[in-house]
């Protein structure tokens, strides 16, 4: 046998090795993957409308009012979501007011993973709520009322123009929920 044979047979014996250790594993398929979202940290400006309430919003997002400061809408374009605010006066019916806030978010129990209540009280600012983080695929991820027990009862929740699922709206939802938590807790009553 000459060198070239043995370096042949040498070669062929290493290519059987490589391929026999090499082919031990199961392939699986990569999982669906999301884009990466960072978003800016919010500047938050004072809102200058007529109402008997104000609070700080995100500079970011544009401001649509609506008549007489009972619906106020913060439009988020590029996070393709906006949150709606409902302004009623106490009159006597501060059990049904928060009635119809608990009703509206528990509605999402349907599709909801699980919904955490967060408690809001603030007696300086004479403000107290409460704000509901919710999980899964639900319409909406996050509402919260506030009041002052007597004349004011502020609502707000997020909504998504898209099909919820979660995963790919996650860092837009959780951006968004700071914001709403910041409404919440910067509102004043006039």
């Amino acid at each position: 046998m000459n060198t070239i044979q043995r370096l042949t047979g040498f070669l062929s014996m290493m290519a059987i090795a490589v391929m026999a250790v090499s082919c031990g594993g199961e392939t699986l398929p990569k999982p669906e993957a999301y884009l990466r979202l960072d978003y800016p940290m919010g500047k938050y400006v004072a809102l200058d409308q007529p109402c008997p309430y104000t609070f700080g919003y995100n500079s970011m997002a544009q401001l649509k009012p609506g008549k007489d400061c009972s619906s106020l809408e913060i439009h988020y374009p590029k996070m393709k979501a906006t949150i709606y605010l409902n302004y009623k006066p106490v009159n006597g019916n501060l059990e049904e007011l928060l009635r119809d806030a608990q009703t509206l978010t528990y509605k999402q129990v349907v599709k909801a993973d699980d919904i955490r209540e967060q408690p809001y009280i603030n007696p300086e600012k004479k403000s107290y709520g409460m704000f509901y983080e919710v999980g899964g695929n639900a319409a909406t991820n996050a509402q919260f009322y506030v009041t002052d027990s007597l004349h004011h009862f502020l609502a707000g929740s997020v909504y998504f123009y898209a099909k919820p699922n979660f995963d790919s709206i996650m860092p837009a939802a959780s951006y968004l929920r700071d914001d709403m938590r910041n409404i919440m807790e910067t509102v004043k009553w006039k």
